[in-house]
């Protein structure tokens, strides 16, 4: 058996497809062809070079590597890894059938294989560091073999997706780099989300429970607002109120809501904040959700668009990133950060 990593997509565009679809999908733009009935890597090659006249031989080689173990490797019982994009946590699943081709189906849907998902949303944080560094290959389809991946993965599954281990929030990642090399297929790692996986450890570890409102109130303020802070205990749906201006009074005036929970935010959590909004006044709301939300309160982002922001991890992270140098020195304190520059990968080497 095998342990394979696949990605759906640049921005997580095709995550619900694979998800609700109980498949995954190697979407290569316009490759409408057979895979299977291809006998071996150099006919793939010539197939992927004619639909792509103006491509390179790199490109083309690079492709191949990663759409022939697809439609020839991969095996019935095989666990996949998906990294998702939406929601930091990733969906894993085990292989239930064959490669199939569909020439009737809308691009770039042709290539499927039928999976069994295990679970949509296991945390980025249950994952040891150098399975996360292993899972951030650029490739969008790459086996992963180091570390005994694979065996572990099926060890968490046992164990109810529990952590693996409890490992050091400030481990560099350079150190897991060096101890756990990508696999040679993997073509490198980005690093990017290896780094907001450390940020997101040492935010769960310091700021745990109604503390992560004075993280959220300490950004609130980065960007120029004035705030209340409800003390610890029974708020009725308020965890700060901020509003614009040098003494608050100016619109927006934002009611919030801050839930540190690991697991999803449903929609009652999201009722409640709106019927706060209408007890104080405010004309805006924000309800942050450490684990995210479900899709109970997503589907109400339309509807809501005017009055409401949502702030998932990922959210909180970006905004922290944005504004950390204008953060009070105490947050900075708690939350040393720096920032580093890097390669970025070359294009040659991304999907079609």
């Amino acid at each position: 058996m095998a342990l394979w990593l696949i990605r759906a997509g640049k921005g997580g565009e095709y995550e619900a497809r694979f998800l609700e679809g109980n498949q995954i999908i190697a979407t290569w733009n316009g490759l409408k062809v057979d895979l299977g009935k291809l006998k071996n890597v150099a006919a793939l090659r010539e197939e992927l070079q004619r639909f792509n006249p103006e491509e390179g031989s790199k490109a083309i080689i690079n492709w191949a590597s990663q759409l022939w173990p697809f439609a020839h490797v991969m095996k019935p019982g095989d666990l996949v890894v998906l990294p998702r994009k939406t929601r930091p946590s990733i969906a894993v699943g085990r292989i239930a059938g064959d490669y199939q081709y569909h020439p009737s189906a809308a691009n770039p849907y042709y290539h499927t294989r039928t999976v069994e998902w295990l679970n949509t949303d296991v945390p980025r944080t249950a994952f040891s560091q150098d399975l996360l560094y292993s899972f951030g290959a650029f490739l969008t389809i790459c086996r992963v073999e180091r570390n005994d991946a694979e065996q572990r993965v099926r060890a968490m599954a046992d164990n109810g997706w529990k952590p693996e281990t409890i490992s050091a929030i400030t481990a560099h990642t350079a150190a897991a780099a060096d101890s756990t090399a990508t696999d040679a297929s993997a073509g490198g790692a980005d690093l990017e989300p290896l780094g907001r996986d450390q940020i997101a450890k040492l935010i769960g570890r310091r700021y745990k429970g109604h503390d992560l409102a004075r993280l959220v109130e300490g950004i609130l303020r980065a960007q120029g607002y004035q705030t209340f802070r409800s003390p610890p205990g029974a708020d009725k749906g308020i965890d700060l109120l901020a509003a614009a201006g040098p003494l608050g009074f100016s619109e927006p005036m934002i009611c919030v809501q801050v839930k540190s929970e690991d697991g999803p935010v449903d929609s009652p959590t999201l009722n409640q904040l709106i019927g706060a909004m209408q007890n104080v006044g405010a004309t805006n709301g924000l309800l942050v959700g450490w684990g995210g939300f479900k899709s109970s309160v997503t589907r109400e982002i339309p509807s809501q668009f005017f009055k409401v922001r949502l702030w998932d991890r990922n959210t909180l992270i970006d905004q922290l990133l944005a504004h950390y140098d204008q953060l009070h020195l105490e947050l900075k304190a708690e939350l040393p950060l720096k920032r580093v520059w890097t390669i970025a990968p070359e294009e040659p080497d991304a999907v079609p």
